[in-house]
């Protein structure tokens, strides 16, 4: 019989990819679990996912669009719009379902060991098939509005991919930490999210604001994933690589600040979840 043992993780170790590697079939049956249970006994199924940004684009098209006649470039209003909403849907779900993972498995948590930080990534995995299928979604509606992706773009869309993916998963683990303590993250996170959605770029283009200001929004890495997928339907489209590195670096410091927090509260999880 294997012995394992169980020690504490040094404190400069932020992430043990060994031990995750480990649980891997751990973290596919929460994944799978999870999947299961978001489309179970659901009519329509798969196409609640394409649903929510289809409806949010028209109606943004029609109030934005149409009659606030918001500037949307070479690209038609919603397509322009669409191109963010795909990234912002899986970027909200993903953080809301991970900042909820710990309490949503409140008795597991005290019943075993494992890496407590597989639960918000799995979390993010599971929206990621939804992102998928939107992102296929969205290239099928660019198609039939006459708009290709340009060759640039197919090696940009993994960097939008990995920077929303890596942004919502240090959200997640950072708020799943906060809210095993504080449960009042429940409440507070949809007002967040929602405030966040103005000040990214999605119902505007980046150009109408000021230089400083973009600079400012370029901390939310959102601000570029969004800019960079209208660039793959639109050449002329102009993004700024110093944004995105600003975006970049953001994103990193908000998954190494997660990271350290999580590790540092870990500890405590069994006794006040």
């Amino acid at each position: 019989m294997e012995e394992i043992i169980i020690r504490p993780k040094p404190k400069w170790q932020l992430v043990d990819l060994k031990e995750i590697w480990r649980y891997r079939e751990l973290l596919y049956i929460f994944t799978w679990r999870d999947i299961k249970v978001k489309y179970k006994q659901t009519f329509l199924g798969i196409l609640w996912v394409i649903f929510q940004p289809l409806f949010t684009t028209i109606i943004f098209t029609v109030f934005f669009g149409n009659l606030a006649k918001i500037p949307s470039g070479e690209l038609p209003y919603s397509l322009f719009v669409l191109c963010g909403l795909v990234f912002w849907t899986f970027f909200s779900s993903a953080v809301s379902h991970a900042s909820d993972s710990m309490i949503t498995n409140e008795s597991i948590i005290k019943k075993v060991y494992f890496p407590k930080d597989i639960l918000p990534i799995s979390a993010v995995i599971t929206n990621s098939i939804d992102l998928f299928i939107n992102i296929i979604f969205l290239f099928i509606y660019a198609f039939i509005l006459g708009f290709t992706p340009n060759l640039l773009g197919l090696f940009i869309m993994p960097l939008a991919i990995i920077l929303t993916f890596l942004t919502a998963s240090g959200l997640g683990l950072f708020l799943s930490s906060i809210n095993v303590k504080y449960r009042d993250i429940r409440y507070i996170l949809p007002f967040f999210i929602q405030i966040l959605l103005f000040v990214t770029p999605i119902i505007y283009p980046l150009s109408i604001v000021s230089e400083k200001k973009r600079i400012i929004m370029a901390i939310n890495p959102m601000t570029s994933v969004v800019e960079l997928v209208r660039f793959i339907f639109s050449p002329n489209y102009i993004i700024r690589p110093e944004l995105i590195s600003i975006s970049v670096i953001s994103s990193m410091a908000i998954m190494f600040v997660s990271l350290w927090y999580f590790r540092r509260t870990e500890k405590f999880f069994a006794d006040i979840v």
